[in-house]
């Protein structure tokens, strides 16, 4: 058993993260902020309450809890999120800050599981993306992501430090502003009809459950220490077809409306990746079918 820190551990990946850290019997501590301190987690230990912003805060909880393993989830995912200044604060500055405290502690961790995003690569398109791929983000989302790891790149002599850069995935409990949801949340009330942007965009989707797997795998693999890998499915599904099959599955049809003000500026045309440096580090991906994803997202 080992003691394990998880950021952003009441958030939508926290909450497959923690458990399936929890069912190894590792010692799982989340640190939360603002309202998600009074979430329940399974297989939270203990939660610990800070901003990523409060470097006296983080130093206190990490010099208590002085952890094995750290998984930093704590982030602004939505890629469409309009505070700006907050994306940017959260997920650079807010990840320095962890890293600056991480540091500083007394015993430090064996290994730091950074999430970063596929959203780096921007509309790169030339056949499947590997780690290697140039980035080349095109909305702030994606350059915040990659100037967290360039900031995590200047505490590589200091901690044992591993980057995942996860392509798009779901499951139950992630929000109605993503896709995915949506779709799956008309379905569910029987919705006359859906307002949609690009039915064009096609995504590497997977399921939470299987990126919480990576996650939790990469801790322990001998070779990740270093690396920065990709998590994906290696296949590119269309907003289109996610709808086809959504209908398909709920035996509920409805009318699709384009609506052009929810296509976003500089949208990503086509994200899918190779996960074969990932495989070669931890083993075959637990992979859970996009379908049956679908199944358990409409049976919530």
């Amino acid at each position: 058993m080992a003691r394990v820190l998880v950021t952003g551990a009441a958030g939508f990946t926290g909450r497959y993260v923690v458990p399936a850290l929890a069912d190894l019997g590792h010692e799982v501590h989340g640190l939360v902020h603002g309202a998600d301190r009074a979430a329940a987690v399974a297989g939270i230990a203990k939660t610990h309450e800070a901003d990523l912003a409060d470097l006296d805060a983080l130093a206190k909880v990490v010099e208590e809890v002085q952890p094995v393993h750290v998984v930093h989830l704590a982030a602004i995912a939505f890629v469409a999120h309009e505070d700006i200044e907050q994306m940017y604060r959260s997920n650079v500055v807010g990840t320095r800050q962890l890293l600056e405290a991480l540091s500083q502690v007394h015993v430090r961790p064996r290994s730091v599981l950074l999430a970063s995003s596929a959203n780096i690569y921007g509309n790169a398109a030339a056949g499947v993306l590997d780690e290697t791929a140039t980035p080349a983000p095109v909305n702030d989302y994606g350059v915040s992501k990659l100037a967290m790891e360039y900031v995590a790149a200047l505490y590589r002599a200091k901690l044992p430090l591993t980057v995942v850069r996860p392509f798009n995935y779901t499951g139950r409990g992630q929000a109605e502003n993503f896709l995915i949801p949506k779709i799956v949340a008309h379905a569910r009330r029987r919705a006359p009809f859906i307002e949609l942007g690009n039915l064009d965009v096609a995504r590497d989707f997977s399921d939470v459950r299987t990126v919480a797997d990576a996650y939790v795998r990469l801790l322990s693999a001998p070779d990740a220490v270093g690396g920065t890998f990709n998590i994906c499915s290696g296949r590119a599904v269309s907003l289109g077809d996610v709808v086809e099959r959504v209908q398909a599955i709920s035996g509920h049809t409805m009318e699709v409306r384009v609506n052009p003000a929810l296509a976003r500026p500089n949208e990503v045309r086509e994200l899918y990746g190779s996960a074969a440096k990932l495989e070669g580090a931890i083993g075959p991906l637990a992979a859970i079918e996009l379908d049956e994803t679908l199944r358990w997202m409409l049976q919530d």
